[in-house]
């Protein structure tokens, strides 16, 4: 059993790869430096934006006081990184959130982030204690306004590469260079309406229990992408499943390709009848690992017969016999086990589970 916050053990996922980042990024980057006023302009027209796979707001009040008085007293602060869209020719935040959301609270709204409280300045200098943007002198607003903050601006020559390279940056600034998963660089690369969705489901209970604690490398987000690929496009399968996978978010980007509620209905009856009638174990054949290949067979065969809507319900005993025995045929278990991501395992071990879920009776 995993202890609370442990991370779950995952066989099969990305088998046949291991990044889906280019060999080398082309990149254009110049400096650029930005008056306040300037920036908070961009923000509030959104030339400048933070994406949504950014975490929220984090500072402190304290934190977020000391860097306002910071750029009164005319000290140097951080320079930020800003990445250039080629169609929108917008501007990324990939580094400097904090800082520029503070300006964004502190000069427009006055009130402080999410908390709702006014933004009068904390943990300064008596001469700024308690001030608010308002409160200030005019000579103060003005040295304010008119401080200066550096920005690095660059972009990816490459078309296709661009969203991934947003995201390695960031991440290079912020963990230390740990190398992206495939999910995380799709959430960049293909966000929209799809990728929200995943997120939406990743938080369904029975799918929480049935995989276990929540990934940091969204390689359970990948799983119910998984889902969704196999169980509405299996027979167009081919290797490899990072490619297949990225087809499909790119084709079902923005839901255009099957719904929401379609998406939503045949994952959350699958994931609800595995759990309530299996346990939570029921993708993990072995040493208490989930199986990526188990899974998507099994899940995939289970939505197939919940869709059915010419066949009677399966018995909860039907259902929990079905899976002893696919768990027990010679052929499915090496389909889970071999070389799981070729296009024979693959088309096999879903042909195997579809069919006997679809006959039983």
């Amino acid at each position: 059993m995993l202890a609370d916050g442990a991370e779950v053990e995952v066989e099969g996922l990305g088998e046949d790869d291991e990044s889906v980042l280019p060999e080398r990024y082309s990149i254009t980057s110049y400096g650029a430096d930005f008056l306040v006023d300037g920036l908070v302009r961009r923000i509030q027209k959104g030339d400048i934006y933070v994406p949504p796979w950014q975490r929220g707001f984090v500072w402190t009040l304290p934190q977020a006081s000391r860097f306002i008085e910071s750029l009164l007293w005319g000290l140097p602060v951080p320079g930020i990184f800003l990445a250039k869209e080629a169609d929108s020719q917008k501007l990324v935040v990939v580094d400097g959130q904090q800082r520029l959301r503070t300006l964004e609270f502190f000069i427009v709204s006055g009130i402080f982030g999410p908390s709702n409280r006014a933004f009068s300045l904390e943990g300064v200098q008596s001469r700024y204690q308690g001030k608010t943007y308002a409160t200030l002198t005019e000579v103060d607003r003005r040295v304010l306004n008119d401080a200066v903050i550096h920005a690095t601006v660059f972009k990816e020559d490459s078309q296709d590469a661009a969203e991934s390279c947003i995201y390695e940056v960031f991440r290079r600034l912020n963990t230390g260079g740990m190398l992206l998963s495939n999910q995380e660089v799709r959430v960049v690369q293909f966000h929209g309406e799809l990728i929200d969705l995943l997120e939406e489901l990743n938080g369904l209970t029975a799918w929480r229990e049935l995989f276990g604690t929540e990934d940091k490398r969204k390689r359970d987000q990948e799983l119910i992408l998984r889902f969704l690929a196999l169980y509405f496009l299996a027979d167009n399968y081919s290797k490899p499943m990072k490619v297949f996978l990225n087809f499909y978010a790119n084709s079902n980007r923005h839901l255009q390709r099957h719904s929401a509620d379609e998406c939503r209905t045949v994952f959350t009856s699958a994931m609800q009848n595995i759990r309530d009638h299996i346990g939570k174990d029921a993708f993990k054949p072995e040493r208490g690992k989930l199986n990526a290949a188990v899974f998507d067979a099994f899940s995939v065969g289970v939505a197939c017969r919940m869709a059915a809507k010419s066949l009677p319900p399966l018995k909860p005993e039907s259902l929990r016999q079905i899976h002893r025995t696919l768990m027990e045929n010679l052929d499915f278990r090496r389909y889970t086990s071999q070389s799981t991501s070729d296009e024979q395992a693959v088309k096999e071990r879903i042909r195997l589970s579809k069919e006997a879920f679809l006959t039983a009776r």
